[in-house]
């Protein structure tokens, strides 16, 4: 049977949030990966452990296809134990003193022998560990860690798992490595998964589905990609590291061409951005990422670009492989160079330079 988580929850917090937080969401997780984002505090973690049955919302439901885990109209309330739900945090949780083979025998001590034999080596070899099952956590590398942990939740056949940044700590190989693990393990068993990450490689690697959330609400969904390419909201825009965030009023809308233009209200300086729902006069707010702005020291002439923008290079700052260059071209401008391109164009601070800027890496965003 296909295993069909549905949420529908709200979860005030007081105290250790800001009074004003609540978790309000309503969605349905089929079978695969769901990768949940935003920035902390935006209530990826809340909903893990309401769906865990770690914390109880206060009002709603939570079902497993027909089954309630939660229902705050019937007073149902499943405890964790029984919902069948695994849930592996960044933490980890390996007990200290048993062995591998132990650490994941331990969810299935009540299964006859044999059949615990028979899961014990199935998932051993779905996570490539057969040959530390007499080692102790201590003696496990942080990738080796975390692969028991992942057998040690799964070999229990859960209906839904949950993963709170698991992969945290590791390689990209190392993470590349598990994942791939992971994914084949969910092609044969296609339960509902609930990834959380801040990590944009993992993200693409995995999900199937994302979330962003902010404030305790899903304020975009989509494949990865798309919402991480092309976010909707401030929250998300800040989250996946969009460095201009610029405000600005509608001065005039071309239908006919996809685009309008939007006066920035820094100063005397005009964008053309792809067309949405705002009026003429409505205040917007546009995305920029520093990667997506070119530099030229001459006027360039003949671009199918529509934002060619005068401005003078206020500064520059190496940081790591890349220069950041901060520009005034009627606004504010962050840009991120090579130091090859700063060595060839020969840039320096007060140089006079244009920003070339196309219409659709101008991401309109909603507060």
């Amino acid at each position: 049977m296909t295993c069909v988580l549905t949420v529908n929850i709200r979860k005030k917090f007081s105290g250790e949030r800001p009074a004003a937080f609540e978790l309000s969401l309503a969605e349905k997780f089929s079978p695969g990966f769901t990768v949940l984002f935003g920035a902390s505090g935006a209530g990826k973690s809340t909903l893990l452990d309401c769906v865990a049955g770690l914390l109880k919302p206060d009002a709603g439901w939570i079902a497993l296809n027909d089954e309630s885990f939660f229902d705050a109209a019937e007073k149902v309330f499943i405890p964790p134990q029984r919902r069948r739900v695994a849930y592996v945090l960044q933490s980890l949780a390996l007990f200290p003193h048993l062995t591998v083979e132990q650490n994941v025998n331990y969810g299935i001590a009540e299964l006859p022998k044999e059949e615990r034999n028979k899961s014990l080596e199935r998932i051993l070899a779905a996570f490539h560990i057969e040959n530390l099952r007499k080692r102790k956590p201590a003696e496990l590398s942080g990738g080796e860690k975390q692969r028991v942990a992942l057998a040690r939740s799964l070999v229990t056949q859960p209906r839904v798992l949950l993963l709170d940044e698991p992969l945290t700590g590791l390689d990209a190989a190392l993470r590349q490595a598990i994942l791939r693990d992971l994914r084949e393990w969910n092609e044969a068993n296609r339960i509902p998964i609930l990834y959380v990450t801040h990590n944009r490689d993992e993200a693409d690697a995995i999900g199937e589905r994302m979330l962003a959330l902010a404030n305790g609400r899903v304020v975009d969904s989509g494949a990865p990609r798309q919402v991480l390419d092309a976010p909707r909201s401030l929250a998300i825009a800040r989250a996946v590291g969009f460095e201009n965030v610029l405000r600005g009023e509608v001065a005039v809308r071309r239908v006919a061409d996809g685009v309008m233009k939007v006066k920035l209200a820094q100063g005397a300086c005009e964008l053309e951005v792809p067309l949405s729902a705002a009026k003429e006069g409505g205040a917007v707010q546009i995305a920029i990422r520093a990667g997506d702005i070119l530099v030229a020291t001459e006027q360039p002439r003949g671009l199918s670009a529509r934002n060619v923008l005068p401005g003078v290079l206020q500064s520059l700052e190496p940081q790591g492989t890349m220069v950041v260059a901060m520009v005034d071209a009627g606004a504010t401008f962050t840009v991120h160079l090579t130091p090859g391109a700063v060595r060839a164009l020969k840039l320096r601070p007060q140089l006079a330079i244009w920003l070339i800027i196309k219409t659709h890496s101008c991401h309109l965003v909603a507060e």
